[in-house]
């Protein structure tokens, strides 16, 4: 089954870490990525631009309406995310338990739905 583990945290806290914090982050992140892709469980891993660079988009009665940034105030904010192929949702949360942003952020797992008819 797919898993989606959603990657959550302050861009503050990412901003601090200065260039070389920011390198080393990314170096254990690629690094971790790629150790869950020779076990055979990454479908893929995306980091996110800035929440400033996005929009969000809304349709209500059938009037469109878009706003700059992410679709409500939070403190933290989805800067990734990973898809996983587990076994089971302890299996998920064991690897997402080790994604370099748990450290200081917070891994959103969720199982994804299979439409019917996809």
């Amino acid at each position: 089954m797919n898993y989606v583990c959603l990657v959550y945290g302050e861009e503050k806290h990412i901003e601090g870490l200065g260039a070389e914090g920011l390198a080393e982050l990314d170096r254990r992140s690629v690094a971790y990525d790629k150790w869950i892709e020779k076990a055979g469980k990454l479908v893929i891993a995306q980091a996110l631009q800035s929440v400033k660079t996005s929009k969000t988009v809304r349709r209500r009665n059938g009037k469109v309406a878009m706003t700059d940034g992410p679709f409500a105030e939070t403190k933290e904010q989805l800067l990734g995310f990973v898809m996983l192929d587990a076994g089971s949702l302890d299996e998920a949360l064991a690897i997402a338990a080790d994604i370099p942003i748990a450290e200081f952020g917070s891994i959103e797992v969720r199982a994804v739905y299979d439409v019917p008819g996809r």
